[in-house]
């Protein structure tokens, strides 16, 4: 919050006349603390001047006032379910890639002229395509897509990559489908901590933002709830994307070394 004091707030104390002071909110901020403001406003003109409290106190809301307008809990779950969906495939192309480790499926493609590229292309290409597409079917189902459809496509798609890298690390260090499961339950609960947050507003603080889905949960909340357009969401799909490439490096990478 904010107060703001007129540049004549003492003369008028001392005139005995009534000073305008301005009172900013943000939306979210409960009724009973904007009296406490008020209250601690007309207390600090009474010490300054020693008179009965004169004071016009006016409050003002910074940003989108939703009184009486608020989010219904089905849209604030659209960033969960995204998460989800994504997180589900992730579990898929890592089990998958496992399995067929432990089967020597790989290693028997290797062999043949296949070469490494084209493993790891056919392996994100598919992890991309189901990934997106069932987010993109949820989305559309739920409404999601009735704002900004095309923004809301990007991010998803970004989403998908950054779920594709990190199913790739997942099979890099997982030995077999239960360390799969293992390593996914603690990957899901991590990546959606940042949708819980849209639930519950204030449940975390600002170290929420090292988690790589805190940028697809934001956008996803942005654009469904509030209409958000490019110039808003923007750095959140630069560092959504330096986060996928990042993750499908890595995973990747890691990938290589094991198969050789």
């Amino acid at each position: 919050m904010g107060i703001a004091l007129p540049d004549d707030f003492m003369q008028k104390l001392v005139a005995e006349e009534k000073p305008q002071v301005h009172i900013y909110l943000t939306a979210d901020v409960p009724p009973e603390f904007r009296e406490v403001y008020a209250l601690l406003i007309e207390e600090l003109s009474f010490l300054l001047s020693g008179r009965p409290l004169r004071i016009d106190a006016n409050e003002e809301i910074l940003g989108v006032d939703r009184a009486g307008n608020q989010i219904p809990p089905r849209d604030r779950m659209l960033p969960l379910f995204a998460i989800f969906i994504l997180m589900t495939e992730t579990l898929g192309l890592a089990s998958l890639i496992s399995a067929e480790v432990e089967t020597g499926t790989l290693h028997a493609l290797l062999v043949t002229p296949m070469r490494m590229e084209g493993l790891f292309t056919a392996k994100a290409v598919t992890g991309v395509g189901l990934a997106f597409g069932q987010a993109a079917v949820l989305m559309a189902v739920t409404g999601g897509l009735k704002e900004q459809p095309v923004l809301m496509l990007i991010a998803l798609l970004l989403g998908s990559l950054l779920a594709t890298g990190v199913g790739f690390l997942m099979a890099s260090v997982a030995k077999d489908m239960m360390s799969v499961m293992g390593w996914g339950v603690l990957v899901m609960i991590t990546l959606s901590i940042p949708s819980f947050n849209v639930l519950l507003p204030g449940l975390t603080s600002d170290w929420v933002h090292i988690i790589p889905s805190y940028y697809l949960v934001d956008t996803v909340h942005q654009v469904a709830n509030f209409n958000a357009g490019w110039g808003d969401v923007a750095g959140n799909l630069l560092i959504l994307l330096a986060f996928a490439l990042a993750f499908l490096g890595l995973g990747i990478l890691v990938l290589r070394r094991k198969f050789r």
